[in-house]
């Protein structure tokens, strides 16, 4: 038996939203962690990032990144990148184009700052930025913060560094792949259009 999203668009989009609000509160969800993928003609780069937020009523999923990371420069530079979500007990596969806004220092970053726990803020206290050359293997972090012994108030200190990526989402491409046979739909949300496609 099929799944009601195996051709029914609504459906479709009802299967994406679910799984992606599923992954920000799901450690173990594998849409938590997408490949998200951005750069210019001759310098594209991929790493994995932490979903944080998904909003369907605005298009939006967000990520949080270190304001010193050499994709910020990237995304200053071309401010469309693509994600991808694969889900290989789902069998589905989710591609997004996005175009990202850059939060640094305003409300957006103070109110994802506060949600943000001590073993999180840990990654914003590094004396170097991401991507750093160093003459030996490193955490980047001072001694005394590499265990975890500094306090809250401590932590302070990583939010000039810490940066809010929201992703607002111009197209959606779905796979599903069946025995039946494969689903492939994409959602033009810029055009207000959605196609079925050979997958």
């Amino acid at each position: 038996m099929q799944p009601v999203y195996y051709e029914d668009f609504i459906e479709i989009k009802n299967k994406i939203w679910s799984m992606l609000d599923n992954a920000i509160k799901d450690r173990s969800s594998p849409f938590r962690i997408p490949v998200f993928i951005c750069g210019n003609q001759d310098d594209f780069d991929g790493r994995i990032v932490v979903l944080r937020k998904s909003n369907q009523s605005n298009n939006l999923v967000q990520y949080h990144s270190d304001i010193r990371s050499n994709k910020i420069a990237k995304l200053k530079n071309n401010k469309n990148a693509s994600m991808l979500f694969y889900d290989k007990e789902e069998k589905i596969q989710v591609r997004l184009k996005v175009e990202c806004i850059i939060n640094h220092d305003n409300d957006i970053t103070k109110e994802s700052w506060l949600k943000t726990g001590h073993m999180s803020r840990k990654c914003y206290l590094v004396n170097n930025g991401p991507g750093t050359e160093s003459f030996s293997p490193t955490s980047g972090l001072k001694p005394e913060l590499d265990n975890f012994e500094f306090t809250m108030e401590q932590s302070e200190a990583g939010y000039k560094n810490f940066t809010v990526i929201q992703c607002k989402i111009k197209s959606i491409e779905w796979l599903y792949l069946a025995a039946k046979g494969h689903r492939r739909a994409r959602f033009d949300f810029e055009n207000n259009k959605e196609h079925w496609l050979v997958p």
